[in-house]
Order: C-alpha cells, then structure tokens, then sequence
C-alpha cells in the first residue's frame, strides 16, 4: 500500500541518491552492464582483502558494545532486535531472523521488512486478520531507521502464521515478497498430529507501510520458495526455488504491480540435456547448470509454461508438481536457487550448492538479450562458502552471503573486476 505522502518514494531511489552525490565516477559505475564483472581479467582473483576497504578488524556494535562483527576501518553498525526484545507493538520479537530488506523512504526513515524463518506450531504472533495459518509461527516483523540520526525508531510485527519465512525481495511498489521455503501443510504429520490447516510453499506480498494481507500469492507457485527478484521495468517477478533439482521461474502479471492474475514459467536453456530427474516412475532429462563450466558460459533462455501452479505434488504424489511440469518440457536446472536480486537491468541468481567443487555459482540472467550466464563459480570453500543471500550495489558489484560449514560465516563482495574478497567476518561466539 502506498501512501500519498510525496516524501515517499521507491526503497531503490534513496541508495542510487545517496551514492551519486559522489559524482562522476559513481554514475558511470551504476550505468555499467554486467559484462564488466571480471572482465579486465581472464581469471577471478581471490584476495585476502578490498584494495578499497581494506583487513578486516574486529568491530564493536554501537548498541551492545561487543566486537559481533569484523569490518574494514571505519564502518559502523548498530545492532537492534534481538530474539525476545519487546517491539513497538508489545510483542516479544520472533527468532530465527532471515532475509530482509528497505522497502520503503519516508523522508529520512528507511523501512525495512524482515523475514522470520520459524517453523514450528507454537502460533502466529500476530492477530487473526494478519494471520494464514493459526498454529504457524512463521512471519514477518516491519522496523523504522533513522539514516540521517544513526538511530533505530520503530519495530512491529506484521505478518505470521506463515512457516520458514527464508527469502524474498523488494518490490518497486513498496513492499517485501515474503517466501515460504516448505511443503508441509494439512498432510504433514508431526508428533501423531496434522496442526496445519492449510497448505504452505506460497509467496506474500508485505507492504512497507499499512495492513498486510494474509493471502497468499497463488500465481507465483507452489514450491520451496528462496527467494524473488522484480524488474522494475516491467514488473515480471523471477523466483529461485531451494532443492535439486531446482527450477528458474519467472511470474508476469497482467497488471504492473498487480500479482494476484498472471503467468507462471520456467526457464529452459538452449543446452543438451546432462541430467535425469525421476518423476513418478518416469525418468526425464534435463540439463542441469551446476555440473560445472567457465566463468563466463552463456546460454539463451526461452520460457515453458506451468498450467498448474498450485500443484505443490506431481500425481504420484512426490514433492516438486510445479518443476516437474517444466522439466517434462525440457527445461532447465540450476542447483539448490536461493539469492535472487535485480541490478543495473540484470536479475543475479546464486547457486548455493552448484559448480564442480558444489561450493557454488553466481548467474546472471540478462532479459532483453534473453542469456544465462555464469558470472562466478567457486573453487572452493575458502574462496566462496555457498553463497545464500545476494544484493546489488550501486557501485556495480556484488555482495555475497555465506552459508556454509567453514568458520566464520562472511559476505564477500565481486568487484566490477572480477576481484573477491570478504567484506565482513561473523565475530560472535555463542
């Protein structure tokens, strides 16, 4: 829901505003095609540190005073939020925080949207109107920053009865597609009980600012959802689904910023088939992108279309009915999808667990050219430790979430150069 509020305006502008009063040299950096990514060099180059940024230090949270984070010189954060805290709102903050992000600008307040991956019964945490499933305690919380003060203001919960709120994205018109990584609902049996009441795997569509809406966004499938990634040009939504073999989806509305009405499809490359995926007895190949290949292979895409995409299950009862209706017309895979974002007319993909040494791929799908191709992959977990979560920054490059087993767990930036490098380290010991 947006306000009339002309203070207001789309969650991207107030990064892009920020970051050209830099002037020249940043412009030119956000006008910049992907292609640049490792183009002035023939080979990713792993280093220690950013030449810009500089090691990495141990630094203290302004909130709590402890060393939660290693930083380059010079960086702040200020923790708020924390599992148990009491919001604005008189609610114990929920566990498990996940993907998140600023939503929204109202003067100089950035609203953000957060994910809460809970997937237990214990209930939702907010009130009946906001809620999908009763005992689900899955959900979303909305929190107010002050950018210009340095200062938290405001959190709330907004959306709950949801189960394993991972991913999502940003949307132009204001709000946080919120996904549902399961299958479980009304045929889940957990301690000799069925507790849900409805089927889960769906898509909500959190606004930044007002009521949010329990009902789901059935177009946009039924499956494990990671995460969604929406060009702001024309509002086509591509989603990343968490499995192996995993589809690469895209939902056009047939409205801007409308998703209740629309198509659902899945990516196909132009590629021979070098997989075989079993569904109900039947084996179908297909080609699969995480089997590795070099830095900069590319593909052209076509589209098929899913004529269910409510069929959480194949009729033989499988998980996976919304991919296996595209792989039984020849398309493609990508390994465990999760990190979706749009950048510079371009929607990034992370692999979490693609590539030869299955450490991971970075992808980038190019809609007007209609290419898949590989920015980045892995050669080893010290290197890249499956990338999860992925955003965009309006100098050009990217910024990669670990989640895998080595220690500590960092975000690692890909330079314009083909450079990476970690950018922030988890200092916290529990």
């Amino acid at each position: 829901m947006q306000s009339n509020d002309t203070t207001r305006e789309p969650n991207w502008l107030y990064s892009r505003r920020f970051f050209l009063r830099g002037g020249a040299a940043a412009a030119a950096a956000i006008a910049m095609p992907f292609e640049v990514i490792g183009a002035a060099r023939k080979a990713i180059v792993h280093q220690d540190y950013s030449p810009d940024y500089g090691p990495l230090f141990p630094t203290n949270d302004e909130a709590t005073g402890l060393p939660l984070l290693k930083l380059p010189a010079g960086f702040r954060y200020i923790s708020y939020g924390w599992t148990g805290d009491v919001m604005g709102d008189g609610i114990a903050t929920p566990s498990l925080h996940d993907g998140m992000a600023v939503c929204g600008v109202d003067r100089d307040k950035l609203v953000l949207v957060r994910n809460h991956e809970q997937g237990g019964t214990s209930g939702s945490f907010t009130g009946a109107s906001t809620t999908f499933d009763a005992l689900a305690d899955g959900g979303n919380t909305r929190l107010k920053f002050n950018a210009a003060k340095g200062k938290w203001l405001h959190s709330e919960a907004v959306l709950s009865g949801t189960i394993r709120n991972c991913a999502g994205g940003p949307t132009p018109w204001n709000s946080w597609l919120s996904c549902e990584e399961t299958s479980v609902g009304p045929h889940t049996v957990i301690n000799g009980q069925n507790p849900f009441t409805k089927q889960h795997g769906w898509v909500f569509d959190v606004p930044a600012w007002g009521k949010a809406s329990a009902e789901p966004l059935l177009g946009l499938g039924a499956f494990s959802h990671e995460a969604c990634a929406v060009d702001p040009v024309t509002g086509i939504v591509y989603e990343t689904e968490d499995a192996t073999p995993s589809g690469f989806f895209r939902f056009v509305p047939k409205t801007y910023g409308k998703l209740k009405r629309g198509k659902l499809q899945m990516m196909k490359l132009d590629a021979p088939n070098n997989a075989t995926a079993v569904i109900d007895g039947q084996s179908w190949g297909y080609f699969n992108t995480g089997a590795g290949f070099p830095a900069g292979t590319s593909w052209n895409v076509s589209w098929v279309d899913i004529a269910d995409p409510t069929a959480m299950f194949t009729p033989g009862g499988s998980y996976g009915g919304v991919q296996a209706q595209g792989l039984v017309q020849g398309a493609s895979s990508i390994v465990r999808g999760e990190g979706c974002w749009y950048g510079n007319g371009v929607i990034y993909v992370c692999s979490t667990s693609g590539g030869a040494n299955g450490n991971g791929q970075i992808f980038a799908y190019d809609p007007k050219r209609e290419t898949f191709t590989l920015v980045f992959e892995s050669s080893g977990d010290m290197v890249l430790d499956n990338p999860d979560n992925i955003a965009w920054s309006p100098r050009g490059s990217l910024i990669l979430c670990e989640d895998g087993n080595v220690s500590p767990q960092q975000l690692r930036g890909l330079t314009l150069d083909g450079a990476i490098f970690p950018f922030c380290a988890n200092n916290l010991d529990f």
